[in-house]
């Protein structure tokens, strides 16, 4: 069987790989830990669910427009203005089948060979293989230590071909966010030279130490034309499998094409997925500030845990449930079988077969350095894991 060039090009997702391989090591009853969850180990809130029942009993079961119905729309602009303080019409907005969906649209209708899309890294693993199957090349730039892009480091790339920037706040994998200066910064630059900014927003809602996040298109209107702002509910009300997302964009022809596009494709998210989200998005937020409450003391454990161990640090992030350890400390140690650890995914196989331990790799993140933990698992396999690893390291020589 041929295969086309496109899907060549792209590499399997790295996160899944290792979540399925930890579920099939839990199926032949091994006692594996996991710390590669991309999703909250809470509940959907029962009203949301209840919604979602609620729609099927009512028979809301058929099509509706490509883009989502009218209610969740009219949900979606509520949100917005309520929480970032941006203000969208109908025509602005386009529902899909999660932020991951939303992504891969625009990535389709906005880029093409020879365009460049600049990435910094560390990155969500999904970015760089949706640029490179629109067929433009993704720019990907190292943030060092701080996580963050500077406007200096966008400029030293910037070329005739780069045509957007791409920003994830708070991020996947580090939990690091910008603030209101750093974004005002970029935006600035962004500006001057022409660049659309693709915010991803996903984990607007789980922040900590007070940490207020701010959507980068409410810095300004000429900001906002200028910006596509990515969301949904999988993240901030443990709505993974409901698969919605959206985009609210400045230029009302972006919608217009990527409704073009996914009418060809998926068509309309889910119906029933939709009444829930719209219950999700106009409700109270009680059980998402309990779930961030208990997602920060996780936080504060994990963090302190891993900082304890020799040859590993590791940063507070601000936000998501996922911290970005520094393992490059015992990089170049020899296993009990005498392999030589040399980055991240030998690390990570090491803990998985010696310890039954499983994390991600930085390397699939664009950062050899690091590994990714999710802390949405429970307190008690938080201490167990870092103990785990605790003790594969204290092995090597």
């Amino acid at each position: 069987m041929k295969f086309s060039e496109r899907i060549q090009n792209v590499s399997p997702s790295m996160t899944l790989a290792i979540d399925a391989k930890a579920k099939e090591m839990k199926a032949r009853g091994e006692d594996v830990i996991g710390f590669g969850a991309g999703e909250p180990d809470f509940n959907t809130p029962e009203r949301i669910k209840q919604a979602g029942i609620r729609a099927i009993e009512n028979n809301e079961t058929r099509y509706t427009p490509v883009g989502g119905s009218d209610l969740l729309k009219e949900a979606i602009i509520t949100k917005l203005q309520r929480d970032n303080g941006l203000v969208f019409e109908k025509n602005q907005i386009l529902a899909s089948c999660g932020a991951k969906h939303s992504f891969y649209n625009l990535a389709q209708v906005l880029w093409q060979a020879g365009d460049e899309v600049i990435i910094p890294a560390p990155y969500w693993v999904s970015f760089p293989d949706m640029v490179t199957l629109a067929g433009a090349r993704p720019v990907i730039v190292d943030t060092g230590k701080d996580f963050k892009i500077t406007a200096d480091q966008i400029e030293s790339v910037i070329t005739p071909n780069t045509r957007a920037i791409v920003l994830n706040s708070p991020s996947n994998p580090t939990g690091f966010a910008y603030n209101k200066d750093e974004l005002e910064k970029l935006a600035e630059c962004a500006l001057k030279h022409n660049l659309l900014i693709i915010s991803d927003e996903i984990y607007e809602q789980i922040v900590f130490d007070g940490f207020k996040h701010i959507s980068i298109a409410s810095l300004s209107k000429e900001v906002q034309k200028q910006c596509v702002v990515i969301n949904g509910v999988s993240k901030s009300y443990a709505m993974t499998g409901w698969r919605i997302g959206y985009i609210a964009v400045g230029d009302p022809e972006i919608v217009k094409q990527v409704a073009k596009l996914q009418g060809q494709s998926t068509s309309n998210p889910c119906s029933v997925s939709q009444a829930a989200s719209i219950e999700a998005l106009t409700g109270p937020l009680d059980e998402i500030h309990a779930m961030v409450r208990e997602f920060e003391k996780r936080r504060n454990i994990l963090v302190d845990l891993l900082n304890q161990i020799d040859g590993v640090t590791c940063n507070k992030p601000q936000g998501s449930f996922y911290s970005f350890p520094d393992f490059s400390g015992i990089y170049g140690k020899k296993d009990m079988n005498g392999k030589v650890l040399e980055g991240s995914l030998d690390f990570c196989d090491y803990l998985l077969s010696a310890e039954k331990v499983a994390i991600v790799p930085g390397i699939a993140f664009g950062a050899d350095a690091y590994a990714r933990l999710s802390f949405a698992t429970s307190l008690d396999k938080i201490e167990a894991g870092v103990q785990r690893i605790k003790s594969a390291i204290s092995k090597l020589s």
